[in-house]
């Protein structure tokens, strides 16, 4: 193994890394963990393990819900957590270029002490990293008004599996020169090469936002209005969902003043300074007309942030109920209350709770079985229902990932989702930029090393 002060084959490190936060999802064991904090050093560690087939498994926060991150037996663990300083924030032509390891919340601070904006903010952005956030394209609660993550990325610096070092793309607001390879390495769960610097798009300092909140008896209702809403031309910078079961477990974790019987909460912000107000009253008006219990609109900002905090703390407060499988559906927005009925239809006929909530706004659901993991029964009729969620989702013309990737766990799904050719095709572009296999082997694609 190499010898440098980067390299570790220290058994409590190595437990440490094994893992993200995918459930059912098998580590293997790995041999070495490596903590670079130069390209160079990642060029190093590449250039090692090509020339040997060993297995390379890139990593950020480990906060991946899907297996992307976890170990391989016979693995060098690559993380990129050290290479986390902030290059350059660009005021003239909006960029920013930054390490893999920088966190997504520290890098949108970065950008606000400048005046400036960087929108996408998955649920995870005060852990995340910016590396991580491009090998899954994260998206995040602002994703129905300005996008995911590749909607922003410009340029990358990638290594490749051999130890190349390529950069791709332009920091230029346009350019169509060859194939966009940026948009092929983004969410491709480091399979492909290893990300080692980003510049993304920046965006003039939003407005401080307002959001309301409206209750309903049944979240199929909320659906509604959410379909409504964006039908009649109204662009939300946040338009959630949370089912009753999600409302419960966040007022049991911070009391919030929400009413006890609520059957769903549609949470909605907007950015847009003096229209703000318009756009809320309109979302209002719908859901008030599609007979919602209440509809509060904040007054101010602090009220904006107290209303938004109830969403961001699903996640913390669905730990308390056991252990989790969170499911990362996106349908078509016409069908979303299709989904979020038939997801409740699956918990009553595997007898595990389901508690949904997602980004409405796009259709981008996520689903979370609960389960016990000392349980056999449990654990089989936890991944049925999961199964049978990724299954309805492709039913109702949609996909069974969003945002969380593929992984591990989606893996055997993905075949169902492209067909026989969109699988061939992926396995070429496999073959083309990882010929020996070393690149996070096993996850997304399966195929054999040549």
């Amino acid at each position: 193994m190499i010898e440098a002060d980067y390299v570790t084959t220290d058994p409590d490190l190595l437990e440490a890394y094994r893992h993200d936060r995918a459930s059912f999802v098998t580590a293997g064991r790995p041999v070495a963990l490596a903590r670079p904090k130069e390209t160079a050093e990642v060029v190093r560690i590449l250039r090692y393990a090509h020339e040997r087939r060993i297995p390379v498994v890139p990593q950020g926060a480990r906060s991946g819900m899907s297996g992307g991150a976890t170990a391989v037996e016979g693995a060098i663990l690559l993380s990129l957590e050290r290479m986390d300083r902030i290059l350059a924030v660009d005021e003239v032509n909006h960029t920013a270029t930054a390490q893999p390891g920088v966190i997504n919340s520290v890098l949108s601070a970065a950008a606000a002490e400048k005046g400036l904006y960087y929108p996408p903010d998955p649920g995870s952005w005060e852990i995340s990293t910016i590396g991580g956030n491009v090998a899954t394209n994260a998206g995040g609660l602002c994703c129905v008004k300005y996008g995911v993550t590749s909607d922003f990325v410009r340029e990358l610096e990638v290594v490749l599996a051999d130890g190349r070092i390529l950069r791709t793309g332009r920091r230029t607001a346009k350019g169509v020169a060859g194939y966009d390879l940026v948009h092929l390495f983004t969410g491709s769960e480091g399979t492909l090469g290893v990300v080692t610097e980003v510049t993304v798009a920046l965006r003039p300092a939003a407005e401080k936002p307002l959001t309301a909140v409206a209750f309903f008896a049944a979240p199929a209702v909320a659906c509604e209005v959410v379909s409504e809403y964006l039908s009649s031309g109204w662009r939300p910078s946040v338009l959630e969902l949370m089912d009753k079961a999600c409302v419960d477990a966040v007022s049991a974790y911070r009391d919030l003043g929400f009413p006890e019987d609520v059957g769903a909460v549609l949470i909605a912000q907007s950015d847009r300074g003096p229209a703000a107000a318009d756009d809320l009253d309109a979302f209002a008006k719908i859901a008030r007309d599609h007979g919602a219990m209440d509809v509060f609109v904040a007054t101010d900002h602090a009220e904006a942030e107290l209303l938004i905090e109830a969403r961001r703390l699903v996640g913390i407060a669905l730990e308390k109920l056991g252990d989790r499988l969170t499911d990362d559906v996106c349908v078509p927005r016409s069908r979303l209350a299709e989904l979020v009925e038939g997801v409740a239809a699956i918990g009553r006929e595997h007898g595990v709770q389901v508690p949904c909530c997602g980004h409405a706004g796009d259709g981008n659901m996520h689903p979370v079985v609960i389960f016990d993991a000392a349980d056999p029964d449990s654990v089989r009729r936890g991944q049925a229902a999961f199964d049978a969620i990724m299954a309805l989702g492709l039913r109702l013309g949609g996909t069974i990932t969003g945002e969380h990737g593929v992984g591990t766990l989606k893996q055997p799904w993905l075949e169902t989702e492209l067909g026989e050719v969109g699988l061939s095709v992926h396995q070429a572009v496999k073959q083309a930029f990882d010929p020996r296999g070393i690149l996070n082997p096993g996850k997304v694609i399966r195929r054999t090393p040549s």
